[in-house]
């Protein structure tokens, strides 16, 4: 008998998903032999995203400058763009995650919420690659990690939060109407540059803070600015590996709150249409 997301708990969330432990496993790795199987290159398909980025935008940055202090800008960059793909390949993946399954969900019941998490971890075996890069580029840099790169996982379950949070309400929405898959990896394309990507944190709290180029308006608009979770971890993760130093705190907490504040009615919202998935998909 299926249960309401109402009357479930957050413990029997969780059980649920942990009985469901080897299914999640299981499809995830489908969906990596599937989208490889016939690449020559296989899952390095997975590193060349952020490696063509990153040149493309070191190309950019030589024409127009973006002061990044003492770390050299491709690292930088790369760093940045390591969370923001995983983040933005989640979210995307996740809300198409349901009606890419449809056979699943028209023979057999189970919680719904696996797909948008198998979607999460297969990114994640993308996300462990790109590590590896991220360190040799580290060690070509004599850049050596400290303390805070502790900080990392907290860093990335951060980062599926978020991107949970747009999954799990996109996904049901995409049940209904298919616009929300096509048109969120569009949104997203555009939230990068609203994002410390191609330039760091630091610059954006130089001009507002600190110069006040928005005039009274500045305070107002950096409070804004960091609303955007990808501000927080982007330039958290940053700092934590390659800067050495702990995570800026005061850009975390805004877009840390709205994603908690959000999360719950986004779950509560899959959880009630995930009963007519079968019906309409």
């Amino acid at each position: 008998m299926k249960q309401s997301a109402k009357g479930q708990s957050v413990t029997q969330v969780f059980k649920d998903l942990y009985q469901y432990r080897e299914l999640i496993t299981a499809l995830a790795w489908k969906n990596i032999v599937v989208r490889y199987k016939q690449a020559y290159l296989g899952i390095l398909w997975a590193i060349l995203k952020p490696i063509m980025l990153m040149l493309i935008f070191t190309l950019v940055r030589s024409f127009v400058g973006i002061e990044t202090g003492d770390i050299p800008y491709p690292i930088l960059t790369f760093a940045a763009l390591l969370p923001w793909i995983f983040f933005q390949e989640s979210a995307s993946e996740g809300v198409n995650s349901v009606t890419s399954n449809s056979p699943l969900i028209k023979k057999i019941y189970f919680p719904r919420e696996v797909f948008p998490l198998t979607a999460m971890v297969t990114k994640l075996v993308e996300l462990a690659i790109s590590f590896i890069i991220l360190a040799g580029m580290m060690i070509y840099y004599k850049m050596a990690p400290t303390i805070y790169a502790l900080w990392v996982p907290v860093i990335i379950l951060y980062t599926m939060t978020v991107a949970l949070t747009i999954s799990f309400f996109g996904a049901a929405i995409n049940v209904y109407y298919r616009d929300m898959g096509q048109a969120l990896p569009v949104a997203l394309s555009l939230l990068m540059y609203g994002s410390p990507v191609i330039y760091p944190l630091s610059l954006v709290h130089q001009k507002l803070i600190i110069e006040q180029i928005a005039g009274d308006w500045s305070n107002a608009l950096y409070t804004l600015y960091t609303l955007n979770p990808l501000a927080g971890i982007i330039g958290s993760f940053q700092n934590v590996l390659l800067k050495g130093i702990p995570p800026d705190l005061s850009t975390i907490w805004p877009g840390l709150i709205l994603t908690l504040a959000i999360l719950p009615f986004s779950y509560l919202f899959f959880k009630r249409a995930e009963n007519w998935f079968a019906d309409v998909i």
